[in-house]
């Protein structure tokens, strides 16, 4: 097959087969299309699964048990052949199980797709890449150097479902940091978690330690979100809240035994990120430590495919927002004044840098 008749498709390309090029011939192999694919299909995964969650199969699937595709159909209110098209087409992203035409929870399915899974990512799909109409805008964004809608333009209708969607994952990670960071140990410690979204860094740490107190701090709006996961947990006498913008909302200085910035430096571009880094340096007691959550990014910006895509998203959606290398979170960091410092990984793909305030002998003076 010569390379002007190179088939597009990656199902006949899986082993390269030989192309005869030139006079006399010699073979060649070309290369795969399958990564051309793999990006065009990712469009159509992304949506399968939006649209299974949007009809509520998960659930629905875990209530009956497997069930054949018309019985689903009739409780979903949905096309029979086209539920069935749907159908399979989860069970081909690995999302479901199908067997002699009844259609099944998976593993995956009972642990992160159901409403009620121990690692429930179910409100986390639609809102994680951010507002869907600036990926079909983002040449546009790269020409003119930021999105056309913005989320800043009404940050709290973005962040509330995005609070609500990664909660249970961030909960998670932050119970388990403990193991690391060890905050259950500490005398009555006070958390300051800026940015907080739902709060869970907070509640991890008032959950685990009885002695500890909270300051809540995020947008108007955004914070009734962590007022709600506050009291579903029964610790709000434990917790103040702080409105405002966390760039300038008042911080009493050398107050605080923990500070959190969960999953907000990267909205903020590099200057933004280094002034919540020494805001937390400024608010923290001498000796108390910093907890950068976020997605970092390798030096050569591709072994981290995650982390990589995830600053795109942010350059999709913010007028600021990208991701950074470990290096520049570290350089930031001492930068910043604080030394000691720590990657951990409490859960796959959740990492943080941990950081401690030296002690001085005294504690600063005016306010940042």
């Amino acid at each position: 097959m010569s390379e002007s008749r190179d088939s597009p498709y990656p199902e006949l390309k899986k082993s390269h087969t030989m192309a005869h090029t030139g006079r006399p011939w010699t073979d060649h192999k070309p290369p795969s299309s399958a990564p051309v694919w793999a990006a065009i299909e990712g469009l159509a995964r992304y949506h399968v699964l939006l649209a299974a969650l949007e009809l509520d199969l998960f659930d629905t699937i875990g209530s009956t048990g497997p069930v054949d595709a018309p019985r689903l159909a009739r409780i979903t209110g949905t096309s029979a052949p086209h539920l069935r098209s749907l159908l399979d087409a989860v069970v081909a992203l690995g999302l479901l199980e199908q067997i002699g035409g009844l259609y099944g929870l998976n593993d995956t399915a009972r642990r992160y797709l159901v409403s009620d899974g121990p690692a429930t990512m179910a409100d986390l799909v639609a809102v994680a890449p951010g507002p869907h109409d600036n990926w079909g805008d983002l040449a546009e964004t790269v020409r003119r150097g930021g999105p056309a809608r913005p989320i800043e333009d009404d940050p709290v209708a973005f962040y509330v479902p995005l609070a609500e969607g990664t909660f249970t994952t961030m909960a998670r990670c932050a119970a388990r940091a403990d193991l690391r960071i060890r905050y259950s140990a500490l005398h009555r410690p006070r958390v300051l978690d800026l940015g907080a979204g739902g709060a869970p860094w907070a509640i991890a740490v008032l959950n685990a330690n009885p002695g500890a107190t909270a300051v809540i701090n995020d947008l108007p709006g955004v914070l009734e979100v962590a007022r709600r996961k506050v009291t579903d947990h029964g610790l709000g006498a434990r917790v103040e809240y702080l409105p405002g913008d966390f760039h300038t909302v008042p911080l009493a200085p050398g107050s605080f035994d923990i500070v959190v910035l969960g999953h907000i430096c990267r909205t903020e571009g590099a200057e933004g990120a280094r002034h919540l880094i020494g805001r937390a340096h400024h608010a923290l007691r001498e000796g108390g430590t910093v907890i950068v959550a976020d997605y970092f990014v390798d030096p050569e910006h591709k072994s981290n495919p995650h982390a990589v895509l995830m600053g795109t998203t942010m350059m999709a959606a913010t007028r600021r927002g990208l991701t950074f290398t470990y290096g520049q979170f570290a350089e930031w960091l001492r930068e910043a004044g604080f030394e000691s410092l720590r990657l951990i990984e409490p859960i796959g793909f959740q990492q943080q840098f941990v950081a401690t305030r030296p002690r001085t002998g005294h504690e600063p003076e005016g306010g940042r």
